[in-house]
């Protein structure tokens, strides 16, 4: 007999808790990336210093396997794509045309400013110059996270891309084939058998391959990673560029008497299937709904297949149903909560959305439910988490794009403004940044 799934609940129904309150009150999990900061310090000391056999050692030593070389050799890449699933390869070419549709839309063009006659300010977009995408590898295997790094990175102009992606014992010490197929689906030819801290390090590093060619390091990398990669981004920051420290993914559903708890159900499950540490928060004002998900988890959950995984991370800390007043209380609710990913099941669900302000993603109305941004959406689903979706947002074709300020001033633009900077520059007590000026139009003493 299965035993019942009951999400914890937390009922704000006549409350109205200020915002601090409200964020302590949600269920939020959360991973402390310190604690683990003494284990990978080393890993990237070492990778940093002996390179990429360093980095073949700490593979063997976590993923069991240590390939000959970093580097995956081009025919092994052209022979998975040739091995591809022909489903598969059809389900990743439309997620790739839908995908590049979308980031195609997104890319900035420069503007030019003129302050004043003569005087002119352009910002200039440019790409960075090589990125390190991070494809993890493993509850799960992600192609399709190589397709959400590789496009907007691609429409941004960037020319050098290397994909990392942790190698496979059962296949060699090669990352997973269908890994390596989605790379040469979008024209990758660099991908690197590396996975975990170690692969971050590599990335940032740089270093020689066993067959004595060159690892050239990056100057972005971006993509999730387990709590051990966001640990080593975390110390190569600064070095190099990152996207986010990205904690366990998340799903909230914001949802009224209208949605379908089967639905709903099958949403959570879906994200709890990723994690045991995974949170899956229903937000609702009908304790009806909130039961009748109760009663459609505990149903469904005896045919997934990973149920364990699944039943812990909905009966964890992190996971819950929020019971509020009414859906103005429930937006609240998900603003001050900043999920990953927002599902929104209630009538009028455009409207509801169009007011929602902090989410990595929003998926409006019963047809738009998380998997299908996974995969084929359009949209990215590498997005912030542990409410950083306040402050931040997912990755785009902007990630991968730098804004640079070009000033061009004429002689007599400058001298017209030259009073101003001489002013701001003494009030700063900084006379020199004057005397810069004045130098131009005054003989020296």
């Amino acid at each position: 007999m299965t035993t019942p799934i009951e999400l914890a609940r937390v009922d704000l129904r006549g409350r109205t808790p200020a915002v601090a309150e409200l964020r302590s009150a949600l269920p939020r999990g959360g991973v402390d990336v310190d604690s683990v900061l003494p284990r990978v310090r080393p890993v990237v000391e070492a990778v940093r210093d002996r390179g990429a056999a360093a980095a073949l050692e700490y593979g063997a030593t976590f993923d069991g396997v240590a390939p000959d070389a970093v580097r995956v050799r081009a025919d092994a890449l052209a022979e998975a794509l040739e091995r591809l699933d022909p489903q598969v390869r059809a389900a990743l070419e439309v997620a790739i045309e839908r995908t590049r549709a979308v980031h195609a839309d997104q890319r900035r063009t420069d503007t030019v400013t003129e302050v004043v006659p003569g005087g002119t300010v352009t910002e200039r977009w440019v790409p960075v110059e090589r990125v390190g995408l991070y494809v993890p590898g493993g509850n799960a295997v992600y192609p399709s996270s190589v397709v959400m790094n590789v496009v907007p990175a691609q429409a941004a102009g960037v020319e050098s891309l290397v994909v990392a992606s942790p190698p496979q014992k059962q296949f060699g010490g090669a990352p997973h084939p269908t890994v390596l197929a989605a790379a040469a689906l979008l024209g990758v030819h660099e991908v690197w058998a590396v996975g975990g801290a170690q692969a971050v390090a590599l990335l940032a590093y740089g270093g020689t391959d066993t067959d004595g060619q060159p690892l050239a390091p990056v100057d972005l990398i971006t993509g999730p990673g387990n709590i051990y990669v966001t640990a080593a981004k975390r110390l190569c920051r600064g070095l190099v560029g990152i996207d986010a420290e990205a904690g366990p993914t998340e799903i909230a559903i914001l949802a009224d008497a209208t949605a379908d708890p089967a639905h709903v159900a099958a949403d959570l499950i879906s994200q709890a299937e990723h994690d045991v540490l995974a949170a899956s928060v229903l937000v609702t004002d009908s304790p009806a709904l909130a039961d009748a998900v109760d009663a459609a988890l505990t149903a469904q959950l005896p045919v997934v297949e990973h149920a364990e995984r699944v039943r812990t991370a909905l009966t964890g800390t992190q996971s819950g149903t929020v019971l509020v007043d009414d859906i103005a209380q429930g937006l609240r609710v998900v603003n001050a909560y900043a999920a990953e990913h927002l599902e929104i099941q209630t009538a009028d669900a455009p409207a509801v959305a169009a007011r929602v302000r902090s989410a990595g993603a929003i998926f409006v109305g019963a047809y738009a439910p998380v998997s299908l941004g996974d995969y084929c959406a359009g949209s990215n689903h590498v997005l912030p988490t542990a409410g950083c979706a306040r402050h931040s947002s997912g990755l785009s074709v902007q990630t991968f794009l730098r804004g640079i300020h070009v000033v061009e001033y004429t002689e007599a633009a400058l001298k017209d403004v030259a009073g101003h900077v001489v002013a701001l520059a003494d009030a700063e007590h900084l006379p020199a940044h004057g005397q810069a000026v004045r130098a131009r139009f005054e003989a020296l003493s």
